[in-house]
């Protein structure tokens, strides 16, 4: 007898007959794989973009010279003088946000003179259109994508840095360098004019021939690169085109890693559920196994139809996790853009496209898990002898007795997973953080069965004397399936320890980063450019500016602070330059070795020295004592690292510089932010107000520290705000999950309920049963699930976390959240059972008997 016919027979009539069952399995399955589907689409739609767009604007290029704070433009024309026959391209590569709607945009400034005969028409030099090319001097003159104007003329206001321009648009970029969002392009000279980089330029692109791979003379990549170099100052690099891009991608790998291990939380829970799915109906259907195998069914057969229909569960859901995947992606691409611009670098959502990796990733998933759920169960179908097959309670007696033998096995795992929490991240990735909370859910997987027993056996007095008879027979009924009820308790409970751990890391940080904000935001007023803010970017205030301001009465110190984004080891990294002045500005730094922060400032002021923060010395393993050497203008200068400061403003890092030092070796007397202290009795509000009078002609934002403090946590809350999703699309999963293991119990349990209803119990009683069986499968859960939490929490925030972000975070329980959250949970559950137990009710007991 072949698979194909047991599959008819044991699995598809049955179906056919009760479909519940099935579109509570298909249910599990589309939902949990849509996560995945959903975090993959909106991770690479949200991953990155404005950086994108920028590459791609760029053309094609072999190799990009930079520099800390700008390329000298002298560069390139030593460059093009080079016996070689190169070609070279100075750009300026920005940020401007449109006035009149907020969007930022990149700004790029090619030279366009310079290109205008390319021969590679996504060139940018190609917008120079013959009515265009008669403005390319013109300072105000605009190229933009078809997104931003309709017509050439058209008057753009641009926020640049802190002042606020008018461009007028000359012409509109190829459609052969288009891109998705929008761009605004301008000859070099205007670019220069417009971001304050007067005898700088951003990189220059250079081309080599045959594209720098290999030439008649056998020159390689490596060759054209020495050659390079050889003709350009010590702190000026030159790198393969796009290494930028691929830097900020390297960083953010882990982030979007992370997130994908999340997003799986949910397909653990479907496969609890699909494992006592299968296990219900191997439970079930036993007799007609026996029967099968007496009439000549093989084990490979029974294990066969089993599997298949394991197989086709998945396939049908992972069906329908693809245009649910899909329409939850459109949400969690808003959550992810904010996170990536909050903490890695500037993006905007880019278009969502389900690709053949995206719906292979998909059936891969959800077949996968759905075959390795049902392995088990499937496998104990085709081992039932004929001679046992009508034994119901034997599995259930197995269980009773083996439960010492799993718990012993839980405590070594549990072990195991103590010991793998020890160990160090492999290529910059937690994975055995991973496989250490993976070990303490098995653990408690296994614990379940005499958590139940114990919970159940020491508690069924006290049920019957609060709730009655019912409650007893309900503790009862639960202690006697243990095999059914642990697997249901540990679906239910894994979503919830996921849910506890998620929300116990997230308070945890969200406290540490309050705390740190209460400390390191001393000043009462805060300045920066107006127009959207990103870790990556760092708009500058006019130089002038902090003159005005210091002479505002009630205004008695301003702080400058300079940052330039630069690259170290293959990764960003944020270099900033701090107020001389410590005593006011910086006195609340706080660092990991303890030691007074007025020391070691003192010490910073004194000559080439650096601070760097926690997230940047655990990435690059520096600690106090250690040398950094960076490439700053054109020279490669060594810092001695003095000590290593809290910090969680930023993911990549940062290294601190004393603001003299900086400016001595890149000296541009710009500031990026401003911190404004007022003396002792000025009124805040006036003096706001005073400032802006001062400085009318900038586009400054001002913010109180409480301003900041309130900004801060919303951008925070919003940045976490796709794992709480993740987290209710588990809980989600595994509340339907108990719906359908209710079902199942009741049409498991028709014969017992008859039998019930004829000794007198009344329809209440019945109902009253199944309610507070689903109640207490709901307490144990919440209490397995809460310590389970626990345990995972400590492995998120002190191992995951550590080692995928660098920050240190200090363990806070959130109460009201967590009591809230178990609460929600124990009262879905509760609810889970009210159509089951409506079942019950309606059941006819002549009938349910004499089918017995």
């Amino acid at each position: 007898m072949g698979g194909l016919v047991l599959l008819y027979r044991l699995m598809l009539r049955p179906l056919v007959r009760r479909p519940g069952r099935a579109l509570v399995i298909l249910f599990a399955v589309a939902l949990g794989d849509a996560a995945v589907v959903a975090i993959d689409l909106a991770g690479d739609a949200a991953a990155g973009s404005f950086h994108s767009s920028i590459e791609t604007l760029a053309g094609k290029n072999d190799f990009e010279v930079t520099a800390a704070g700008g390329v000298p433009e002298e560069l390139a024309a030593r460059l093009a003088r080079l016996p070689y026959p190169l070609t070279v391209s100075p750009r300026i590569e920005s940020h401007a946000t449109v006035a009149a709607t907020g969007e930022t945009v990149p700004l790029i400034g090619v030279d366009m003179i310079a290109e205008a005969n390319a021969a590679d028409p996504s060139t940018l030099a190609g917008a120079a259109s013959n009515e265009g090319f008669r403005h390319l001097n013109g300072p105000d003159a605009l190229w933009v994508t078809p997104g931003l104007a309709n017509r050439a003329g058209e008057k753009l206001d641009l926020l640049i840095n802190d002042r606020r321009l008018e461009f007028t648009v000359r012409g509109f970029v190829p459609e052969a360098a288009r891109v998705s969002g929008d761009a605004v392009v301008m000859d070099i000279a205007a670019a220069q004019m417009a971001t304050g980089e007067a005898g700088r330029v951003d990189r220059i692109l250079i081309r080599t021939p045959d594209g720098g791979i290999r030439t008649s003379g056998g020159a390689d990549f490596e060759t054209w690169q020495k050659r390079l170099r050889e003709a350009l100052p010590a702190g000026v690099m030159v790198n393969a085109q796009g290494s930028e891009t691929f830097a900020n991608r390297r960083m953010l790998a882990a982030f979007r890693w992370n997130l994908r291990i999340l997003s799986y939380i949910a397909l653990v829970v479907g496969a609890f559920l699909i494992y006592n799915a299968v296990s219900v109906s191997v439970v079930r259907r036993r007799a007609e196994i026996g029967v099968m195998r007496a009439l000549g069914a093989s084990r490979g057969a029974v294990l066969t139809a089993f599997l298949l229909e394991a197989g086709a569960f998945g396939a049908l859901g992972s069906a329908a996790a693809l245009p649910l995947g899909r329409l939850l992606a459109v949400g969690a691409v808003k959550m992810l853009s904010t996170t990536v611009n909050a903490l890695y670098v500037s993006s905007r959502p880019g278009v969502m496209t389900m690709t053949a990796e995206s719906v292979a990733l998909a059936f891969a998933v959800g077949i996968g898990v759905a075959l390795v759920s049902a392995l088990a169960p499937a496998r104990e179908a085709s081992l039932v002898p004929p001679t046992e097959a009508m034994a119901r309670g034997r599995r259930e007696f197995e269980v009773r007795v083996q439960r010492g033998r799993d718990a012993v096995i839980a405590l070594a795992l549990a072990g195991l997973g103590a010991a793998a929490a020890q160990a160090p991240e492999i290529e910059g990735k937690p994975v055995m953080g991973y496989l250490s909370a993976l070990l303490f859910v098995a653990a408690a997987a296994l614990w379940m069965p005499m958590v139940v027993s114990a919970v159940m056996g020491a508690g069924a007095g006290t049920l019957r004397r609060m709730l009655g008879v019912e409650a007893l027979l309900a503790a009862r009924s639960l202690a006697g399936s243990l095999r059914r009820t642990a697997v249901l308790v540990g679906a239910l409970a894994t979503a919830v320890a996921m849910m506890t751990s998620v929300g116990i890391m997230v308070g945890s940080f969200r406290q540490t980063v309050l705390n740190w904000m209460e400390s390191e935001l001393p000043a009462d007023l805060y300045l920066r450019p107006a127009g959207a803010a990103s870790a990556d970017q760092h708009p500058t205030i006019a130089p002038y500016v902090a003159g005005r301001i210091a002479k505002v009465p009630g205004v008695e110190h301003v702080s400058l602070f300079r940052a330039y984004e630069i690259e170290y080891q293959g990764l960003p990294a944020t270099l900033a330059g701090a107020d001389p002045d410590l005593q006011r500005s910086q006195q609340s730094v706080t660092f990991l070795s303890g030691r007074p922060a007025n020391a070691i400032l003192r010490q910073l002021s004194a000559g080439d020295n650096a601070i760097v923060s926690e997230p940047f010395a655990n990435k690059h393993r520096v600690r106090a004592g250690d040398a950094l050497t960076l490439p700053l203008g054109e020279r490669r200068v060594t810092f001695r690292v003095l000590d290593v400061f809290y910090d969680y403003g930023h993911e990549a890092g940062f290294i601190l510089l004393d603001r003299r030092t900086l400016l001595k070796y890149l000296p541009d007397a710009a500031p990026s932010n401003m911190a404004v202290y007022l003396a002792p009795g000025a009124d805040l509000e006036q003096t706001r107000a005073a400032i802006r009078k001062a400085v009318p002609n900038s586009n400054l934002l001002l913010f109180s520290n409480g301003e900041i403090r309130r900004e801060g946590i919303r951008v925070f809350d919003q940045t976490f705000a796709i794992t709480y999703a993740l987290e209710a699309i588990s809980i989600l999963v595994a509340i339907g999950g108990i719906i359908g293991a209710l079902i199942s119990i009741v049409m498991d349990r028709r014969r017992e309920f008859g039998v019930l209803r004829f000794l007198g119990a009344t329809g209440a009683q019945i109902r009253n049963l199944i309610l507070v069986e689903a109640g207490l499968i709901g307490l144990l859960a919440n209490m397995v699930g809460l310590a389970l939490g626990y345990v995972l929490s400590l492995v998120l925030v002190y191992v995951i976390n550590k080692q995928s972000f660098g920050w240190t975070i200090q363990f806070h329980w959130p109460v009201a959240v967590l009591v809230a959250s178990l609460s929600v949970v124990y009262v879905a559950t509760v609810l889970a059972g009210l159509y089951p137990a409506r079942m019950a009710v309606r059941l006819d007991p002549i009938e349910v008997v004499h089918e017995e």
